[in-house]
């Protein structure tokens, strides 16, 4: 896959990505303006992240069997007119809850199945890098996301915010479809009788890979919910107003995502260069250690908070890359769609769950008329309960010269990294279609990655 092809889809996922963050960036002032609690402003979080990992669950499914490249192509319309509908019609709480979800909903189709498109075009010993920027525009387009939503907020309000990042997806997803145009779409049959339970019953390292994912969205989808929150918090403590408080937590949140993309695109890297396995062990303990610790610092100053916090973000997305290659890496081409479903539903179903969890904690807390740091500090180490799982799974996983899946895949990628390139076979194209099976696995990693 071309650097130009890379770079283009880079710049349209960040557009495509602008209104992820919007509610987030938003939610002090809509729980002040619409008298709501912080369960049900989380709830708007949460139901958009609950669409986003049916949405995922289905265009993966939809890839497996009509091809990445046109999954990716209706999702990038779909969600073109769904971020127009968010951009002028979510008035209120109802109306902002359901539309926001739609938006989710509708943009499962430019991550996973754009994951599995990268995987067939880009050679394995530089997957995890290509997969890093992948990410990392993800993390920029929150970035994006959350600044607007700041500007938005001190000029004119959450209205103007809604509008601001509802309409840049629709250029984004012109910019997509046209980077992807020269790319073959491919189809991978399946052996006769096997199935995706099958797969995964004798695929251990997936149910293990799978499981750390899923906690890892535990504490990242919390963190990024509750971090403009918690930002703002310690600024309202300082004697700011909520507004004030809010554009100023705003504008650490976009550097918290600035962050974020360089983590992605580091350590994916760092994960080719020194192995997944350790990788991931360290980024993992340390942003398990950032949830248990950070809440506890709010009535510090702000900027000591909003400091720890963008240093937490950094390794919150750290495993991301990595757990999300290593997958990519130890599942059949047939399979991948449907293991990438699989993936999509636990992990965004625990991080719809986790922002719920801490709003009820800090309701509950309130209440009770606890102490801001007590309130923050408890909320926060809820997700440090989800973070230490990737680490145990690193820790028990097998990332070596010798590994091998159960098929002809494990034994291709192993040879890309290891120097082996004695497993790759023929590919059969038709056309701008390519259908792939058991003895045509090359395919997926036959595109190069130019290196001018």
């Amino acid at each position: 896959m071309s650097k130009s092809i890379v770079f283009s889809v880079f710049i349209a996922r960040i557009l495509l990505y602008m209104p992820f963050i919007t509610i987030a960036g938003c939610i002090p002032v809509l729980i002040e303006e619409w008298q709501i609690s912080a369960t049900q402003a989380s709830s708007i979080v949460s139901a958009f992240n609950f669409a986003y990992a049916f949405s995922l669950l289905g265009f993966s499914w939809i890839s497996d069997h009509i091809g990445a490249k046109r999954s990716v192509s209706i999702s990038a319309w779909a969600t073109a007119l769904a971020c127009v509908a968010f951009a002028f019609y979510a008035e209120d709480f109802a109306s902002t809850l359901i539309l926001y979800s739609l938006i989710s909903l509708c943009q499962g189709g430019v991550y996973t199945p754009l994951i599995v498109l990268f995987r067939e075009n880009t050679p394995a010993r530089k997957l995890g890098t290509v997969i890093g920027w992948l990410i990392a525009s993800t993390s920029i387009g929150f970035a994006a996301s959350i600044g607007l939503t700041g500007l938005s907020i001190g000029l004119s309000g959450w209205r103007l915010a809604f509008l601001i990042t509802g309409l840049p997806p629709v250029v984004g997803s012109v910019i997509l479809l046209l980077a992807i145009k020269s790319i073959p779409n491919v189809v991978h049959l399946r052996v006769p009788g096997s199935g995706l339970w099958q797969e995964l019953r004798k695929n251990d390292s997936a149910k293990r890979l799978l499981a750390g994912y899923t906690s890892h969205n535990w504490e990242l989808h919390g963190m990024w919910a509750w971090a403009p929150a918690l930002i703002a918090a310690s600024f309202v403590l300082t004697g700011e107003t909520t507004v004030v408080a809010t554009e100023l937590s705003a504008h650490f949140i976009m550097l918290l995502h600035l962050f974020g993309a360089v983590a992605a695109y580091t350590m994916g890297q760092l994960s080719d260069r020194f192995g997944r396995r350790t990788i991931l062990i360290w980024v993992a303990a340390i942003a398990a250690g950032f949830s248990f610790s950070v809440g506890w610092f709010v009535a510090f100053t702000p900027y000591l908070i909003a400091s720890l916090v963008i240093v937490y973000s950094f390794f919150a997305l750290g495993d991301s890359p990595v757990l999300t290659t290593s997958i990519a890496e130890r599942v059949e081409p047939a399979f991948l769609g449907a293991i990438f479903a699989v993936r999509s539903l636990s992990g965004f179903v625990a991080g719809a769950i986790s922002p719920v969890v801490v709003g009820v904690v800090i309701d509950v807390l309130r209440a009770e008329q606890f102490s801001d740091t007590l309130i923050w500090g408890l909320a926060f180490s809820t997700l440090g309960f989800g973070g230490t799982s990737p680490t145990i799974v690193a820790n028990t996983e097998e990332y070596d010269a010798n590994y091998t899946t159960t098929g002809s895949f494990g034994k291709l990628s192993g040879g890309f990294l290891f120097g082996d390139a004695s497993n790759i076979s023929s590919s059969l194209y038709e056309g701008t279609n390519i259908v792939s099976g058991s003895p045509q696995i090359a395919v997926d990693v036959s595109g190069s990655f130019d290196e001018g």
